[in-house]
């Protein structure tokens, strides 16, 4: 007797159920930029995403993900998609959509509605009610429903459990929104909240979000896609296409082709109309890496997001001589307590610590120094570091650590406003002497990227204090002050100090073999 299902087909409809790729592929149909329908198969940003949020519910048993993104690569296309594939899949899974504008929310409700008249009719579940804000399934509980972010009070009453906020740096009531919406979905396993847009600027409340989770501080988890993986943003470049010297630039930090370039310059020349710089613009809608999504202008930012990404790149740089370290510290609050290390030309190691108090950042580095035996460790003593310069000095490396100010005197006080604008500028220098390298990591681009400058009456440089900075909704640069704190004396202070010290130990050993062998001689 023959089984009424086949394993075939039993693992077929597993597959369905548990492996969404798979079910997009093969139930999901979508409009493609030439007008037809097609399956909706992953691209290259796509796999990218959906591997990045398995990831996280493998690891917590939900999702929370904030996406930055260039425009039209599909993150919408992949959200919807994986929320239809939910809410069909599963009972009482309830869906809510929130987009920025009227006509964002009708786009991305015919594109639900698409996946639901093109479902093979055996996974197509029969619908209760179907209008222009909602598709609910009667048998399973379950539904999208769609608003859009105009009305303060959108989706407030409402318990869901997946929600996709689209384009959220354009909400015109965000905060009210991330008091309302955001708190209808309860903190427990399988609730799914997907929050993505381009950049709109700094300060607001998805830049504030994106920094928070860049940083670690935060139960989301940061994805950026870069415009350059969509295989369709490159035109064939002409036979007699020139690069500029930016270009080879981008070239080489992005691997980039002519086709690839031909096509961003056709995007900046249709984004250099009514005086906009069309190389800005494009930054904003088509970014790179994330410092540059969000930079406002080339001029504000001290060290240009080209520069750090050259050094997150170089693989040709070594580390060698004296081993320094820069503590940022904090307490408690939103900051960081940021430690890095840097050997001549390369900056090795960076750690980063949240709700640390004093005494146990002071004891995490007297663990770095007995362990890895630093030549200096640089402590910044502007807010919280003096207790912990104290207590490191009771442990015995007064030698050793060194407690700096970034408000007090710069050493070239005719160039610099105080101590901070020095390193500042000391660490910009030792990143355009190529070769060097920094760690792989998104939130020290943007710590690096993120501080403005100006010249003061006397024209010395001020960098941004971080109260500033602050003030304008840009996070503690913690990540870079640990960096630039190395660059707080220079190596010949502390060469000198580790050169009269060895002196020092030869003199006291060659006296102890003189004293040893009088004793010797003495007994003999």
């Amino acid at each position: 007797m023959q089984p009424l299902i086949s394993d075939e087909a039993k693992n077929l409809v597993k597959d369905i159920i548990s492996d969404y790729p798979f079910y997009a592929s093969r139930c999901l149909k979508i409009r493609t930029k030439e007008g037809s329908l097609e399956p909706f198969v992953l691209n290259k940003a796509q796999k990218y995403f959906h591997a990045r949020v398995e990831e996280q519910k493998k690891q917590t048993g939900r999702v929370r993900v904030i996406i930055l993104k260039g425009r039209q690569q599909g993150c919408s296309t992949y959200i919807e998609g994986r929320g239809y594939w939910l809410v069909t899949q599963s009972f009482g899974m309830r869906a809510f959509i929130l987009t920025h504008e009227e006509e964002a929310t009708n786009n991305l409700f015919d594109m639900a509605k698409r996946f639901h008249e093109n479902c093979p009719a055996i996974l197509r579940p029969s619908t209760q009610a179907s209008n222009s804000k909602e598709l609910i399934f009667g048998e399973l509980d379950s539904g999208y429903k769609l608003g859009t972010a105009g009305n303060k009070s959108t989706g407030r009453s409402q318990t869901v459990q997946f929600l996709h906020a689209s384009e959220a740096a354009f909400y015109k009531h965000a905060s009210e929104h991330a008091k309302g919406i955001l708190q209808t979905v309860p903190l427990t396993d399988n609730t799914e909240i997907f929050i993505e847009s381009t950049a709109n600027g700094v300060g607001n409340w998805f830049h504030q979000l994106w920094q928070a989770a860049e940083a670690g501080l935060s139960d989301y988890i940061p994805v950026f896609l870069p415009w350059f993986w969509q295989d369709e943003y490159a035109i064939d470049a002409p036979s007699d296409f020139k690069t500029t010297s930016e270009e080879d630039e981008l070239k080489a930090l992005y691997y980039l082709t002519n086709n690839q370039l031909a096509w961003r310059r056709l995007k900046i020349q249709e984004l250099s109309v009514d005086g906009v710089d069309g190389v800005k613009s494009f930054k904003q809608e088509y970014p790179n890496n994330p410092a540059e999504a969000f930079q406002m202008s080339g001029e504000d930012s001290f060290i240009s997001p080209e520069l750090v990404m050259s050094a997150r790149r170089n693989i040709d740089a070594n580390p060698y001589g004296p081993l320094l370290i820069g503590a940022d510290i904090a307490r408690f609050g939103d900051d960081r307590t940021a430690i890095a290390r840097r050997q001549g030309r390369v900056v090795t190691k960076i750690d980063t610590y949240v709700k640390k108090d004093t005494m146990e950042i002071a004891g995490i580095l007297h663990n770095i120094i007995i362990n890895e035996q630093p030549t200096k460790v640089f402590v910044d003593v502007g807010g919280l570091g003096a207790s912990v310069v104290d207590r490191l000095y009771e442990l015995g490396h007064r030698d050793i650590v060194a407690s700096v100010n970034s408000a007090t005197r710069a050493l070239d006080a005719e160039r610099f406003a105080n101590k901070r604008a020095e390193m500042w500028a000391l660490g910009r220098e030792w990143l355009q002497d190529e070769p060097v390298r920094l760690p792989d990591l998104n939130s020290l681009h943007s710590d690096l990227c993120s501080t403005k400058y100006k010249v003061d009456s006397k024209g010395r440089l001020l960098i941004e204090a971080k109260a500033d900075m602050k003030s304008r909704g840009v996070r503690s640069s913690d990540e870079a002050d640990a960096v630039l704190l190395t660059f707080a004396l220079p190596v010949s202070a502390y060469e000198k100090k580790k050169t009269d010290h060895e002196a020092t130990s030869k003199t006291i050993m060659s006296t102890l073999t003189r004293v040893n062998k009088l004793k010797k001689a003495r007994y003999q």
